[in-house]
């Protein structure tokens, strides 16, 4: 399934009801690239996962510029999604996180989705 994107701002309440099962929280991009290097870093590995047809449903919901995601009171900060890094992987199961991944991303995200 292709990848859906959500640009910040958002409410974070609203993916709470998203379809997709992965969340991956990613740096917003400025002049049409990413600020955040460590999104930078793993953003083929991402693509390649969860962009063809066949893969895992994912959304990427962009955190803000930098100012932005480094204040405290960031949205995605808080309830219910509580991202303390970028990038980061949410994997939902009825509307709730069952777990995260948000180190390491490029050796460990095949077998974090499998389970």
């Amino acid at each position: 399934m292709p990848l859906r994107e959500v640009e910040f701002p958002s409410d974070p309440k609203d993916l709470a009801h998203a379809k997709e099962q992965f969340l991956i929280f990613y740096s917003s991009r400025v002049n049409g690239q990413l600020w955040c290097p460590d999104c930078v870093a793993v953003d083929r590995t991402i693509q390649d996962t969860f962009g063809p047809e066949d893969g895992p449903s994912a959304v990427i919901v962009y955190v803000g510029r930098k100012p932005e995601w480094k204040t405290p009171s960031n949205i995605f900060r808080g309830e219910p999604w509580q991202v303390t890094s970028v990038p980061t992987v949410i994997k939902v199961e009825d509307s709730k996180v069952t777990s995260r991944l948000d180190s390491e991303i490029n050796a460990l995200l095949a077998t974090f989705i499998r389970g």
